[in-house]
């Protein structure tokens, strides 16, 4: 891979699917996609979120609402399920393993869907690959 960051939805859904590609073609053991905190997408300085996949499980956290709007996005894409969920004491909110077993351009159109529907981030918004 030659570029690690896209701010448009067709940039965004092309990194994504290249590095998922990538995840597997290198057996690595996980690719985060981060979304850049000075995209302005976060209110009063919340940690921006993130997605990983690991072989074929996507991992978010999530609050109970992206719990709930990640759980309607799921009914879109049938051949993704919700395997674990994960409610620490310590931590607000859930981290959610979702099964994608899927081909990488699948992936990349969960990742972004997730990304603008599950914490509501605006079109523009800058995501970068920062580990394949």
């Amino acid at each position: 891979m030659t570029r690690f960051d896209a701010a448009t939805e067709a940039e965004r859904l092309k990194l994504f699917a290249d590095a998922a590609t990538a995840h597997r073609t290198r057996s690595s053991d996980v690719m985060t996609v981060d979304v850049d905190p000075d995209s302005d997408v976060t209110d009063g300085g919340e940690v921006p979120p993130w997605i990983q996949l690991a072989g074929t499980e996507l991992i978010l956290d999530c609050t109970d609402a992206e719990l709930e709007r990640l759980k309607g996005l799921l009914d879109e894409f049938p051949e993704f399920r919700i395997d674990e969920l994960v409610s620490p004491e310590e931590a607000e909110g859930t981290n959610a393993v979702v099964t994608a077993r899927s081909d990488a351009n699948r992936v990349a159109g969960f990742l972004e869907r997730a990304f603008r529907e599950v914490y509501g981030l605006d079109e523009d918004y800058r995501a970068w690959v920062t580990a394949v």
